[in-house]
């Protein structure tokens, strides 16, 4: 026996329930953004019919996995980010700003897939002339393409499992609906119950189904955060819309690593992979300019080199200013803190600026010496060697403290023309010096770092 059905309120913006209006949601204190959401009456306990699945149960080693599971997307930077190559009955969200190239991309994929599979592109927002001229701009001409123009996720699900293409991309889950829901598109609502339809249909059908989706203001992928749960992989584009470089980034990947990332460049027929990105990283850096040192992080399995530039100037205001870009606030806190307090430099009255160059951002603690040079080299005013390059973590003492993978970052530095590295001083152990050309100079404070730059 059913129960009674009941109404509760969400928030439209961050899906908080109440069992009454307000005017102004008590959790992101947005107005006017609560919705009247009709819950389904609950079955009460005994009444339900008992249901059995145990045909449906698997041994683990019985279950085949020798066949392909997974397609290559003719993008090898893509592929990277996804672990190597789209799984089988996945469910991938592709998230980034308006205008950063989600759709470009994956309108140029379906020019590698159309050669072996079939595809289905469901579009809310274009109609199929709209993405034609898209296409053609693009130079997308494969014959397995099929589009389809509709906002009914239920319709888009019944003709998945009729016609079964072999891949599914879905422009964009805001724009999706079930009339059977009293909200609109894009409300929480909706897209909470859009994904999980074409979850089971893509598990359901072993249908890797690609979704798009648009961010809010705060740079998150908008909707209920629940959704990233349900996906397979969430994948986040980022880049500067007035630069032409773009960072796709895994921040959840059930079948690959989540620390890899994928460069490509903005060009006039569409988006180019970037291989190299440290040389692309380090073109047009100025030489012999003070507050300008080179770092290295690690995405994942590929070193990669970048510019920090930083710049400190007398402040004219009682409360100096601290701008990063590409680089934690909190973290240049501390560096600043540590070269007042151990090294004697003096912030005080200074506006810092840091820079990191080509819209990458650097969020690992090997990225702090490069900093700390960059902000001593501009403070005194004398440029560092245009050869050098700096590795290390800094800690609350002064001290540099060792990084992971330092032989990949040492090899990266000497493959792009460096002649001179300082790395942590627990960190030599690890290498063998007549491996490599490079001059490698361990330090075990800042103040023998600052030393060694002279």
């Amino acid at each position: 026996m059913a129960g009674k059905s009941k109404t509760v309120f969400v928030c439209a913006e961050c899906g908080y329930e109440s069992s009454k209006w307000n005017g102004r949601c008590p959790s992101c204190n947005e107005w006017n953004t609560f919705e009247e959401i009709e819950l389904k009456p609950t079955v009460k306990s005994g009444a339900r019919k008992p249901v059995s699945v145990a045909d449906k149960i698997e041994e683990l080693s019985q279950i085949d996995i020798d066949g392909d599971i997974r397609y290559p997307t003719g993008s090898k930077e893509l592929d990277r980010v996804l672990g190597g190559g789209l799984v089988k009955g996945s469910l991938v969200l592709l998230g980034g700003e308006p205008g950063i190239g989600k759709s470009t991309l994956l309108l140029q994929i379906c020019e590698f897939f159309g050669s072996e599979h079939t595809i289905l592109y469901v579009s809310g927002e274009e109609s199929v002339r709209q993405i034609k001229i898209r296409a053609q701009r693009l130079g997308v001409k494969t014959e397995n393409l099929y589009l389809l123009s509709v906002t009914d996720a239920e319709a888009v699900c019944d003709t998945i499992s009729a016609e079964k293409p072999e891949i599914v991309i879905i422009d964009s889950i805001q724009t999706m609906g079930i009339a059977s829901l009293p909200s609109s598109p894009g409300s929480i609502t909706q897209v909470r119950e859009c994904t999980n339809l074409f979850m089971h249909t893509a598990k359901n059908e072993e249908i890797p189904i690609i979704i798009v989706g648009h961010v809010n203001k705060d740079g998150a992928i908008a909707g209920p955060k629940v959704m990233e749960h349900i996906v397979d992989a969430v994948l986040h584009f980022e880049g500067d819309r007035n630069l032409s470089y773009r960072i796709l980034r895994a921040v959840k990947n059930r079948y690959g690593s989540t620390n890899e990332i994928g460069v490509f460049e903005m060009l006039d027929n569409g988006l180019c992979e970037v291989e190299n990105p440290s040389q692309m990283l380090l073109s047009g850096r100025p030489l012999d300019v003070s507050g300008i040192c080179v770092a290295c992080v690690m995405e994942g399995s590929r070193p990669v080199l970048a510019e920090v530039q930083a710049l400190s100037v007398k402040s004219g205001f009682s409360s100096p200013r601290r701008t990063a870009t590409g680089f934690d606030f909190s973290r240049l806190s501390i560096i600043l803190a540590v070269l007042e307090k151990r090294v004697g430099l003096f912030f005080g009255t200074l506006d810092v600026f840091i820079n990191v160059v080509g819209g990458l951002r650097l969020e690992e603690p090997a990225a702090d010496l490069p900093v700390a040079l960059a902000l001593y080299s501009g403070i005194i005013d004398k440029p560092l060697d245009n050869s050098l390059i700096a590795i290390g973590e800094i800690g609350l003492g002064g001290e540099i403290r060792s990084v992971s993978h330092i032989n990949q970052r040492i090899a990266e530095a000497e493959r792009l023309g460096f002649k001179k590295c300082i790395i942590p001083k627990s960190c030599e152990k690890h290498i063998d010096k007549n491996k490599y050309t490079i001059e490698i100079v361990g330090v075990s404070d800042l103040k023998q770092a600052f030393e060694k730059i002279q």
